[in-house]
């Protein structure tokens, strides 16, 4: 399996589980409702405590969906007196949450200081302005340069909003994620619970302030059910491990480093990779579904990837590693990709 996001290999881990188990074996299978009504249960708060200590913020809001996280935030910041400054390559629920925003919405090259630079100095006029990345961008596998685009957004007033769902518990000191990774404060951290957390559901770690905002702002808060207890359990099991465990992140970016260099020396472009996130770019969209069929026909499940998840023209075969993938594993993906036609 090589087309997940169970990367730390949390999800089947007999402790999750049973953590899972004994949190609806206490609480129920569903919060019951949405959580400003009756839906907000003790371990909601309680794993919100966690997760804003482990990551260094004042506080964190559990929300039902990393997409529903993205448009919470999103559209409480901004609005139509507003603009968002944007990411070409961030994720569809960003953009998203931008229409949905009203906010005039201005997209800026990927990853590129200068360009976001250059579009931050017209947006003086708004009431507000903010500043939406991806923390690790989740076809290519790299990782946005807050070094250089912190100070930018400071210079020009901006709120700097991180959506790291595929950094957490992996990059940075103890797994803290990118911002940590690149000595960088944000104002918002977006995260999910269903990646390397093994469970479900997304997580925002801000202010006090901003907390009490988005829970009396944020419409796909306010107006869903609140995370069941299964999933809240076999998070917070999840997070304790992470932190205890530091192997399982190392394991997973010695694999990773491994791939990524195996399907270098095999002839594959794997663009702007340095992490996790290991593409293998043919162009081709017809060219990758057939070499993705034909690895799955052979054992390997790596998920071919076209438009309109990547631009045109760069279709590829996504691969993306768990810790608990041996040496021998990957020499042998890289020895049967390497005779597969490409």
């Amino acid at each position: 399996m090589l087309a997940g996001s169970n990367y730390l290999d949390l999800a089947g881990d007999a402790r999750v589980i049973a953590a899972a188990q004994e949190a609806s074996a206490s609480a129920g299978c569903a919060a019951g409702g949405s959580r400003l009504i009756n839906g907000n249960l003790c371990l909601h708060e309680a794993l919100e405590q966690e997760l804003a200590s482990f990551v260094g913020a004042e506080a964190a809001l559990i929300f039902s969906t990393g997409y529903m996280a993205n448009l919470g935030v999103i559209t409480t910041l901004a609005g139509p007196d507003d603009v968002i400054i944007s990411d070409a390559l961030n994720h569809a629920s960003i953009i998203d949450a931008c229409r949905l925003s009203r906010a005039s919405t201005r997209v800026f090259r990927h990853n590129d200081p200068e360009d976001l630079e250059r579009i931050a100095a017209g947006c003086a006029g708004f009431r507000r302005r903010v500043l939406v990345l991806d923390g690790v961008y989740s076809m290519d596998g790299d990782v946005a340069s807050l070094r250089e685009m912190a100070p930018i957004a400071r210079a020009h007033d901006m709120v700097t909003v991180l959506d790291d769902a595929h950094g957490l518990g992996i990059l940075g000191p103890s797994g803290r994620g990118v911002a940590s990774l690149e000595s960088v404060a944000v104002d918002v951290q977006i995260g999910n619970l269903g990646k390397a957390l093994g469970s479900f559901g997304a997580y925002v770690t801000c202010s006090h302030t901003l907390r009490e905002l988005f829970i009396n702002r944020a419409r796909s808060l306010i107006f869903t059910c609140g995370l069941a207890p299964g999933p809240l359990g076999a998070a917070r099991a999840a997070l304790a491990i992470l932190e205890s465990e530091g192997w399982r992140r190392v394991a997973l970016l010695e694999r990773a480093e491994q791939l990524r260099a195996g399907l270098k020396a095999s002839g594959y472009d794997t663009g702007r990779s340095t992490t996790h996130i290991v593409p293998a770019i043919i162009g081709d969209n017809q060219a990758v579904m057939s070499l993705c069929e034909r690895a799955l026909e052979l054992g390997v499940h790596a998920q071919g990837i076209r438009y309109p998840s990547v631009p045109e023209g760069s279709a590829r075969i996504r691969f993306t590693p768990m810790c608990s993938h041996s040496v021998e594993d990957v020499e042998h993906v890289v020895k049967l990709f390497s005779q597969l036609p490409h």
